[in-house]
């Protein structure tokens, strides 16, 4: 019919997306920028990115209130939005690994406690 919007497939996610909308820092070697983590779920992540700047494929995205750090593959950016395959999440609270003693750094920086 006219006028109508075509219908959607089915969303080929597996697990419901939260909407968190929190304030976030995306780390990796030689990159440290601000972000909002738009939504969430048990597999991935959708940030909106401070600057248009292109992610490399692997990166750490800290969640500033929740001092969690996410190990994370970048899956699609467009523009200054960009879709994460999340591999790990990580407390930054107490003893980090060494390899998260970068984002931790990140974390205080942007005023985690």
């Amino acid at each position: 019919m006219f006028g109508s919007k075509p219908v959607s497939p089915a969303d080929r996610r597996g697990e419901t997306r939260t909407s968190v909308n929190a304030r976030g820092v995306v780390c990796a070697p030689g990159v440290e920028t601000a972000c909002i983590i738009v939504d969430l779920s048990g597999t991935g992540l959708r940030l909106r990115l401070d600057r248009g700047a292109t992610l490399p494929s692997e990166v750490v995205v800290v969640n500033v209130a929740e001092a969690v750090a996410y190990l994370a593959t970048v899956v699609w950016q467009k523009g200054q939005e960009a879709g994460l395959k999340q591999t790990g999440a990580k407390s930054l609270r107490g003893l980090a690994p060494a390899r998260l003693i970068g984002a931790r750094d990140a974390w205080l920086r942007a005023g985690g406690r």
